[in-house]
């Protein structure tokens, strides 16, 4: 009789965070009603029953992929942090520290001794050193470096000489490599010796006999032509490629274009280094996009949700004071005009509106317009005809919305004047919304600053004084 086992679906993250959460929860049940308790075996019980508790939470944590244990670990409060993280295996360490956040990563690496940090680094290759080192205490990254080989410690000391968001930084060095004068046979039989490939293999890299890189072979390829055919008829030869000096923002748009898995890194010299892989470009295309959210929203870096209030409030300050500044010019412009407000209150109703909509409307420019630049999609030649659409597109929804809400306006409070007052108004402020919407992100970049941060906060900064006084200026000379 042939037995059917049921498919079970694996735990989903969220779920394995609620079980940690409720180990932890009992666990500390169980801790306090121990501790209340005295007799004269009482320290014997309570660490007897706190290894108990601790053992299954241990084996749960065991059993969960690294990426997961990460994404545990920053639910979690410190405390509870700090006592998962003194669960989890001593051999396990490095590859969670390079999953969790890197602020997150800040506070377990400060609960850890420099033999630990070691210990961690030394189960992880040489590329994946390079992205834990600008974390790592110095003593323990000298350390390192005397316990590499030679080979190993000119990787490693390469890979950490790159700028963050190069390809180099990114690359790695676990790749297969073979001569173009051998059969497709030969190939095979080389490939089963090794045992195992390295992740995200779909091509061998074919060198010369000084490593320059002459082609690629895809898999596809080796295992559906003749065997007995040499490398150098199946190859190809038109690779894509990058050089380790080359912005990794153009790498990841490079594998999206052209569904690439991996890719070779070469040096000025044609002389294959790395190769870089789409699960490495996948994550920096992730930390790009939430860096990129962060920054419109004015915050200088990821934050740690469970940070002390010190921490948070020095991630958070400094837009925060550029805001203030900005609201008070803006109480100010509105201050200018106290006059007509308490001559006519429905200005005190409809001004909001006004500014409103147009920092809306500039954060939707600023938002294609960065998206354009990241995507390399914006020229200086292209940059007028790109500018006069979004004044065409400001001034149609202008007179659109303007028109519906100054019939609103009419219907409201009898005053055809003020009706073409607040349509005036709103078509105007669009119109300067769309163009600080351009003029933002193109000055940034010039400055040479990141385009996406604190534009958000700049337009509704720009369209909020810029509401006021054009509702209020026109309102002043066209109705009192």
């Amino acid at each position: 009789m042939t037995v059917v086992q049921e498919n079970k679906s694996p735990e989903s993250v969220q779920e394995s965070l609620h079980v940690v959460q409720e180990l932890l929860r009992k666990h500390q049940l169980v801790e306090s009603l121990v501790h209340k308790q005295q007799g004269p075996k009482h320290d014997l019980v309570e660490s007897l029953v706190h290894k108990q508790n601790l053992a299954e939470l241990r084996a749960k944590l065991d059993e969960l992929h690294p990426a997961d244990v990460a994404y545990i670990l920053e639910s979690l409060p410190l405390d509870q942090r700090l006592l998962v993280w003194d669960l989890v295996k001593a051999e396990r360490d490095g590859e969670i520290l390079l999953e969790v956040s890197d602020a997150v990563r800040e506070t377990l690496i400060e609960s850890m001794d420099s033999d630990e940090l070691l210990a961690a680094a030394e189960t992880l290759d040489t590329d994946e050193i390079a992205d834990l080192a600008p974390d790592l205490p110095q003593d323990v990254i000298e350390e390192l470096l005397q316990s590499l080989d030679a080979r190993n410690r000119a990787r490693l000391q390469s890979a950490m000489s790159y700028e963050e968001d190069s390809v180099g930084a990114l690359m790695d060095y676990d790749m297969v490599t073979l001569r173009d004068d051998i059969t497709l046979e030969v190939a095979l039989r080389y490939l089963r010796r090794l045992g195992e490939l390295p992740d995200q293999t779909d091509k061998l890299f074919v060198v010369d006999h000084e490593d320059a890189l002459k082609g690629v072979l895809p898999l596809k390829r080796l295992l559906i032509h003749d065997p007995d055919a040499l490398v150098s008829d199946v190859m190809v030869d038109d690779v894509v490629l990058f050089h380790p000096e080359d912005e990794a923002h153009d790498a990841a748009q490079a594998f999206e274009r052209y569904d690439l898995v991996t890719a070779p890194v070469i040096d000025a010299n044609n002389h294959l280094i790395g190769r870089l892989t789409v699960d490495v470009v996948v994550d920096y295309i992730r930390d790009a996009s939430e860096s990129e959210k962060l920054g419109l929203a004015g915050l200088r870096e990821e934050e740690d949700l469970f940070a002390s209030v010190w921490k948070s409030v020095q991630n958070r300050w400094a837009w925060l004071a550029i805001n203030l500044v900005t609201a008070f010019i803006a109480s100010r412009v509105i201050g200018a005009f106290e006059g007509s407000i308490e001559k006519l209150v429905a200005l005190a109703a409809l001004m909001p509106i006004v500014a409103g909509i147009g920092g809306n409307s500039g954060n939707q420019t600023i938002t294609m317009i960065v998206r354009a630049m990241a995507l390399g999609q914006l020229q200086p030649t292209s940059a007028r005809k790109l500018f006069l659409k979004e004044l065409g597109v400001a001034g149609l929804n202008g007179l659109i919305w303007g028109s519906v809400m100054g019939l609103i306006a009419y219907l409201l409070y009898s005053n055809i004047a003020l009706g073409a007052v607040i349509m005036s108004a709103m078509t105007l402020n669009l119109l300067l919304a769309s163009v600080m919407g351009v003029l933002i992100p193109l000055f940034m970049v010039k400055a040479g600053r990141d385009p996406a941060v604190g534009s958000s906060v700049m337009i509704t900064a720009i369209t909020d004084s810029g509401g006021f006084f054009i509702f209020l200026g026109l309102a002043t000379l066209i109705l009192l």
